[in-house]
């Protein structure tokens, strides 16, 4: 197993449901982390192609001049995702209490997650859930900076640095056979570089770590 008992827990061990059980119409990164996250997607995901917006909320920061033939959303509050306009369907579902997607396999061609990797407890479930509906060719996108609900992050992501926190993505894949080797994407800050050399605080750091699975033989 990649995590201990102790490295799954929360701060908050809550029902998540309940955490979540009032909308939040906010984004939880800056806007220079999306315009980067948008351009990943724009260059990762393929037009007319069937989409996961994994733990998903009221916006997924798809390209807007990009058209997919379905996008799936999934996360644990409906009014969220009834407001996000790029969602064709959604389902509400705690992966902590039930990892099995209902989705049936080789179904999409990407599987997304924006900034909320650090709140699953059994990664080397939902990794293999990922695996599974995924076609082969298929890429899955992490996205993640150093943000998070602390009191709902599990241990090993509280205590770790935002390098080990990558590795540790990494892992996740590495955990399930069938991923290619992962690619890491990082911009220590997304403040534009002109804003850094005047002197304004950085950004929100961006990482992103993708990868595909593997061609069937």
């Amino acid at each position: 197993m990649i995590l201990r008992p102790d490295q799954r827990l929360k701060l908050d061990d809550t029902n998540d449901n309940l955490f979540y059980n009032y909308p939040r119409f906010v984004t939880h990164v800056d806007e220079a982390f999306i315009t980067q996250l948008t351009d990943v997607y724009r260059q990762r995901l393929k037009p007319n192609t069937r989409i996961l917006d994994l733990m998903s909320s009221w916006v997924s920061h798809l390209p807007p001049e990009m058209q997919f033939s379905h996008v799936e959303g999934h996360g644990l509050n409906a009014e969220e995702l009834a407001r996000n306009p790029q969602l064709n369907h959604y389902f509400v579902q705690n992966l902590n209490d039930n990892p099995q997607l209902p989705l049936a396999d080789g179904d999409f061609d990407a599987v997304l997650n924006c900034v909320s990797v650090q709140y699953i407890q059994y990664p080397e479930a939902i990794f293999s859930e990922i695996h599974r509906i995924l076609k082969p060719g298929g890429v899955a996108i992490m996205s993640f900076s150093n943000r998070m609900f602390y009191q709902k992050a599990i241990q090993a992501w509280r205590d770790g640095t935002e390098e080990t926190r990558v590795e540790l993505v990494k892992n996740y894949f590495a955990s399930v056979p069938g991923f290619s080797t992962p690619e890491v994407i990082v911009h220590k800050s997304t403040m534009p570089s002109i804003l850094q050399w005047l002197g304004a605080p950085g950004g929100d750091p961006f990482y992103a770590v993708i990868a595909y699975r593997t061609e069937a033989e």
